[in-house]
């Protein structure tokens, strides 16, 4: 006997199959908090924040050579590297490890030089030494910038990006926000004297690019903690808004990372194309491109996966660095022969700007410290 079914009851059926979803699907939109919260931040990041401190004492250790009457300690620089739990080593890249250690690595490289005195010259002589108020080495490229900033990627974001590729909990993101070098007050200012909680790292560089306007890139890492926050707290059906922050904190540290390549590109050009310069202007020069080298040789063999730049691409950054990542650096001729050599640098600018899709605006702000102009 053939069943009969009503269309009323059908149609009943049908609407109350419909309504069922409906509920399942929508999730009202996340609420996110003007302001970070954690009041055990201390304690949750403790680790990562005695990484931090490790990489500041290392680069302490290198900038004693400075002045031409110190000596740089190789086993100084060996010791803040390996000590700590975690220490700095396993926690770096194997790439930027294998160019910190041994015989020729950037520790015995930066010892050797110092202690003495230096003259950037297209003769090379002696192992480098101490000039305009910076330690550099023969070919006048300043390790010291080479080992804290190369850091600055090559542990301190890879380090984060390791952590937020496991479960992330409220702790992981504190965790994040202190190896950045930001922490729940957010200050926009790495000035001691105008907060208790200063931004370090890669935090201070953010702040510097910042105009303080509520659009830079600092104020948008400062978001992108927020909502990473919020969503995590939210639980699993927040999921897609968790995702979507993390690869906005990726993005965004590496576009302050790009962006303080830039203006120290920028400040390079800015001094050497004087028509004189004394030798503390070329000092502070070559300083000011020891910075780019450091900052891009950070990121080189990090996962592709966590970076939009390319390792062909930080290879050609550094070419034009005059910096290979394989061979003989000729540092020097950026203020040995500034007309051929700057155009290089501006090169390099018009290359990041195309990858991170960086205005001309943003382009002509980041010539700026913002810190330092507006007294913050």
């Amino acid at each position: 006997m053939k069943k009969l079914f009503s269309p009323i009851l059908t149609i009943i059926a049908l609407t109350l199959a419909l309504s069922s979803c409906d509920k399942e699907t929508v999730v009202a939109p996340l609420t996110i908090p003007t302001t970070y919260e954690s009041a055990n931040f201390a304690t949750t990041a403790a680790t990562q924040i005695g990484v931090g401190k490790r990489v500041v004492s290392i680069t302490n250790e290198a900038k004693k050579g400075r002045k031409a009457t110190a000596k740089v300690s190789a086993d100084s620089l060996n010791y803040w590297f390996t000590t700590g739990s975690p220490n700095l080593k396993t926690i770096n890249t194997a790439y930027l490890t294998g160019r910190f250690e041994g015989a020729t690595g950037w520790f015995a490289e930066i010892a050797k030089a110092s202690g003495t005195t230096y003259t950037p010259s297209a003769t090379i002589t002696g192992n480098g030494g101490a000039f305009g108020g910076y330690l550099f080495d023969e070919n006048g490229l300043e390790i010291e910038q080479l080992i804290e900033k190369g850091q600055f990627g090559s542990v301190l974001y890879n380090h984060a990006t390791t952590l937020l590729s496991s479960k992330i909990t409220a702790e992981t993101v504190d965790q994040v926000v202190a190896i950045f070098g930001a922490n729940p007050t957010f200050p926009n200012t790495p000035t001691a004297s105008k907060t208790a909680q200063p931004d370090l790292y890669m935090s201070n560089y953010a702040a510097r690019r910042d105009k303080n306007d509520g659009k830079g890139l600092y104020t948008q890492m400062k978001n992108a903690f927020l909502k990473l926050q919020a969503a995590v707290k939210a639980g699993s059906d927040y999921d897609k808004d968790r995702d979507a922050a993390v690869a906005d904190v990726k993005l965004t540290w590496e576009k302050v990372n790009a962006a303080t390549i830039i203006n120290y590109c920028h400040a390079v050009i800015t001094t050497m194309s004087q028509t004189t310069t004394t030798d503390a202007q070329k000092g502070s020069a070559l300083h000011a491109y020891g910075e780019c080298v450091g900052f891009t040789h950070g990121w080189r063999t990090i996962s592709a996966s966590q970076k939009k730049i390319t390792d062909a691409q930080i290879d050609e950054v550094l070419d034009l660095l005059n910096a290979p990542a394989t061979g003989t650096p000729t540092s020097y001729k950026f203020v040995t022969e500034p007309v051929t050599q700057l155009p290089k640098l501006t090169q390099i600018i018009t290359k990041l700007k195309g990858i991170y899709g960086f205005t001309d605006a943003e382009i002509e702000d980041f010539k700026s410290n913002w810190v330092s102009v507006q007294g913050r």
